[in-house]
């Protein structure tokens, strides 16, 4: 079964969710923040929730289905599309599929080699004040790094356009449990040698506390905002590529990406099910799979990639200006911004 776009064709957007249930046992580790620690909150009847992935964290594991790292290239059915390789040395270093700011990475902007850069500059050229053409910006994205359609981008770089070009995520999800208990316990790093050694610098026995959760439901939400595809204006195959991949990246993830954490191995308690529109039923992760390599072929066709696809660049640091030439260059700066 493949996607019928034409029942889609004017729903604004599908939302999805899946029930989760942890893999072994009834505990399981939550996220945690440097300055927070757990993301705990309560609704207004009283009922405690819990943050289980955030927003972020469940864009960058949908990015990493994409790739195999077993052998560092796109799964074969993601042959073709279009993104930004960086090398070192001759060897790979990255690339915009996987940094965490997509194409905005510095390790693309920041270098010497300004290949993608300057193309860039010159795709949205023009767009320095008044309304952002966000046509022309998706064209910009889908020629040099297509995923950039579906988990947005910021280019914040002064030289692209006053670094005001921005593309909000048009597939989005989340994670969070629902009636949660904090399940307490702890142990000991024990020292065989020395167990009253200078805990200080790593000797002796040091004890600590953690804290798993249990919940009664734990539920994975999915929002693909179809209109803003749409939006892009990039014609009927662009949007059938890019609504295909956002499906399978979510069928992929929860069948291969829910090992959130060393204490925190979750699996699918149920069907993925479509809350709106309900009549809307998502396909296989077979049916989609074996969708996209045409969809890429008829993107390809249309001209919405560079040729070829991927684009390289040679990563190798800008030399960092010092002393009185990097002082010189600061003075400046603020003489130009103080008026």
């Amino acid at each position: 079964m493949s996607v019928d776009f034409e029942k889609i064709k004017n729903v604004p957007r599908l939302l999805m969710e899946a029930e989760l249930r942890p893999l072994q046992g009834s505990r399981f580790q939550p996220t945690g923040f440097p300055d927070l620690g757990p993301a705990t909150y309560t609704l207004p009847d009283g009922t405690e929730m819990l943050l289980v992935e955030s927003t972020q964290s469940v864009a960058n594991r949908l990015e990493a289905v994409s790739w195999d790292e077993g052998v560092g290239d796109v799964i074969p059915a993601l042959k073709g599309i279009s993104y930004v390789r960086v090398k070192r040395n001759g060897a790979v270093l990255t690339n915009s599929l996987l940094e965490a700011h997509r194409l905005n990475s510095p390790y693309i902007l920041e270098g010497k080699d300004k290949t993608v850069l300057e193309r860039l500059k010159a795709e949205v050229a023009g767009m320095e004040t008044g309304p952002v053409d966000f046509r022309r910006l998706a064209r910009a994205l889908a020629k040099y790094d297509v995923c950039a359609l579906l988990h947005g981008v910021f280019l914040a770089k002064e030289e692209l356009a006053g670094g005001r070009l921005r593309l909000a995520r048009s597939l989005s999800g989340h994670i969070e449990a629902r009636n949660v208990r904090r399940a307490e316990y702890g142990g000991v790093k024990n020292d065989r040698v020395d167990p009253s050694g200078d805990t200080k610098r790593g000797f002796g026995n040091v004890p600590y506390h953690r804290a798993d959760y249990v919940a009664e439901r734990i539920t994975a939400y999915f929002n693909l905002d179809l209109a803003q595809i749409r939006g892009y204006g990039l014609g009927t195959e662009a949007e059938t590529f890019l609504v295909t991949l956002a499906l399978f990246k979510i069928r992929r993830f929860l069948e291969l990406g829910l090992r959130l954490r060393t204490a925190c191995d979750l699996e699918v308690s149920g069907e993925l099910r479509v809350t709106r529109p309900e009549w809307f039923v998502v396909p296989s992760t077979a049916d989609l799979e074996a969708a996209l390599p045409e969809a890429i072929a008829a993107c390809t066709r249309a001209n919405l990639f560079a040729k070829p696809p991927i684009t390289e660049i040679n990563w190798e640091p800008e030399k960092q200006k010092k002393g009185k030439a990097a002082k010189e260059e600061a003075e400046e700066d603020q003489e130009e911004e103080e008026p």
